[in-house]
């Protein structure tokens, strides 16, 4: 007679472990590996595994700031109209983020190596068609098929670290490294970018160009670097189809009515705008329905359940109830705090080039302290994750992203750089940095071995969803201050809000800043609330990673 497994341990909130298969949908084969430890590998070829999934973050990120620093020569040499210009970085956003769940989902179900060098391989390919464009139509085509690849580099690379690192100080250091990707990425998009553009022949072509050089550089560090997964795949590969066209047809429509809303011939009051928000919603609503019924369907059958229009789900809807629903608390301040800093560095691009009147170049060295101060904060994480509550590192993080907001809201332009900018650009990426390094630590401690790429991909879309989310809000807050402010002067703005007078525009931009202060200080006020309790989510001693990987395996043996 067999005997039974040994029961789980305790588990506390400040010491979670990954999460039990009870009332897990997923029922999985006992033949599957699910928390096998990783291979021995050399120090040096994890370094270049680090190296190698940061660069695809590097890439993510610059393919967004380079572009972004680019767009007024970007205009002017294909004759796009202003209010259009933005569709050259919405439609790489449109794509990366409405796919990020479906594409972690086949990472996690055939290989996480080559999910991500597929990702890599078109963000290089369709970048370098990018560099050729001719036409407004031919670029922003070519800029969301790009997007399709970071859809699957990035959550492919967040499941490869969860995987190949146990909890560990090499695991706290792999994932603030890839989070420093992020700012280190505006540097050479923004910096590089700028440079390319203003002094090359072949101007933001030269950017494109450069960047696929990257890609390239990627995939051949990821076929050296990472080890082969399929083993580690579950025998069940069948892809919840109708999930994932229902999330990806709800995300499209709900970012590109936050992307076109403003432009719209009637702004937010456009029929289509209307009718498509409407669709968007109802089709997340559903894809939130079908996911629960086909995980209580699997709940209830097991391992009897093999109908071809009933495969696992997409997304575990119990994922958000982890450690006692604070992986919801932290999606959501992911939400917020993406609002806040990526409506804060859209807004100053335009103060610097529109407002002030820099140039590109000289709107990046002013911006450069982000990037400085982005590498530092990963290096901090590194060092205080496993000693300092994550409660803390997140508050701090988001009230001064939120003060770097604040301090653009009462900014006086005739004021020295020194008082209100560089202060504000120090201080902006604290939350961005140390909500994500924390965040996707947590995310990969409480899911299970099996949705690693998934829960990554779900922290994603949140970001994705606030970066296109918080831009629309402030642009409507923005475009609503100008016309007003134009009007006691009155002057009818024209669309793109060019010639409203300067005390009106910076009253707009103001404001713009207020909306953006909102959101990161409401991120903090949740935090301050929800995670009180939470301990820390980083390394501890390598003896208790050791354990802490054996108690995993017989937590999901025990339910197997």
């Amino acid at each position: 007679m067999s005997t039974p497994p040994p029961p789980s341990r305790p588990r506390s909130l400040d010491d979670e472990k990954a999460p039990t298969m009870a009332g897990s949908a997923e029922v999985i084969p006992k033949s599957a590996s699910l928390a096998e430890p990783p291979r021995q590998r050399s120090l040096a070829k994890d370094i270049v595994l680090i190296g190698t999934v940061t660069l695809a973050m590097i890439l993510n990120t610059a393919n967004v700031i380079g572009v972004a620093i680019s767009l007024p020569t970007i205009g002017r040499d294909l004759n796009i109209v202003e209010y259009k210009l933005q569709w050259a970085i919405n439609a790489f956003a449109l794509s990366s983020g409405c796919l990020l769940l479906f594409f972690g989902r086949i990472a996690d179900l055939y290989s996480r190596k080559y999910t991500f060098v597929f990702g890599c391989a078109v963000m290089g390919i369709f970048g370098l068609g990018c560099g050729f464009a001719q036409n407004e139509i031919t670029l922003d085509v070519l800029r969301g098929i790009q997007g399709i690849g970071a859809a699957a580099a990035i959550p492919a690379g967040l499941g490869i670290l969860a995987h190949t690192f146990p909890p560990s100080t090499l695991r706290s250091i792999a994932f603030a490294t890839f989070a420093a990707g992020a700012p280190v990425g505006g540097a050479v998009g923004g910096i590089i970018g700028g440079v390319l553009t203003q002094l090359t022949e072949k101007s933001w072509r030269s950017m494109f160009w450069f960047l696929t050089g990257l890609s390239a550089a990627c995939c051949v560090g990821a076929m050296i670097s990472i080890d082969d997964d399929f083993e580690h795949s579950l025998i069940d590969k069948r892809v919840d189809w109708i999930g994932a066209f229902l999330v990806t047809a709800g995300l499209t429509l709900i970012i590109f009515v936050l992307s076109d809303g403003s432009i719209a011939p009637n702004g937010w009051k456009t029929g289509y705008i209307i009718a498509l928000l409407i669709v968007g919603v109802i089709l997340v609503a559903l894809f939130v329905w079908w996911e629960h019924y086909l995980e209580q369907l699997h709940i209830r059958e097991g391992e009897m359940l093999d109908t071809w229009w009933a495969p696992s789900p997409l997304m575990s809807v119990t994922v958000w109830t982890r450690a006692k629903g604070k992986l919801a608390v932290v999606l959501m301040i992911a939400f917020l705090q993406w609002c806040g800093f990526q409506s804060f560095t859209f807004w100053i691009q335009l103060y610097y080039q529109d407002y002030a009147g820099y140039t590109p170049i000289l709107t990046m060295i002013r911006i450069i302290p982000m990037f400085v101060t982005g590498v530092c904060c990963n290096f901090i994480v590194a060092l205080v994750v496993g000693r300092v509550p994550v409660v803390y590192l997140i508050v701090v993080g988001t009230l001064f992203t939120g003060l770097a907001n604040l301090l653009f809201a009462v900014i006086n332009p005739n004021s020295p750089y020194w008082a209100f900018g560089f202060p504000a650009t120090i201080l902006s990426v604290f939350g961005a940095d140390f909500v994500f390094a924390t965040g996707t630590l947590f995310v990969a401690k409480v899911c299970l071995p099996h949705e690693q790429s998934v829960g990554g991909a779900l922290f994603q879309t949140l970001t994705q969803i606030g970066t296109s989310f918080g831009i629309a809000i402030s642009t409507i807050v923005f475009n609503a201050t100008i016309a007003k402010s134009s009007l006691k002067d009155g002057v009818h703005v024209n669309k793109a809000g060019t010639n409203a007078p300067r005390p009106a525009q910076l009253v707009a931009y103001r404001d713009a800043m207020w909306a953006g202060a909102a959101f990161c200080f409401f991120g903090s006020i949740l935090a301050f609330i929800f995670l009180r309790g939470l301990g820390v989510v980083g390394h501890r001693k390598e003896k208790d990673a050791r354990s802490d990987v054996t108690a995993t395996e017989q937590d999901a043996g025990a339910h197997a």
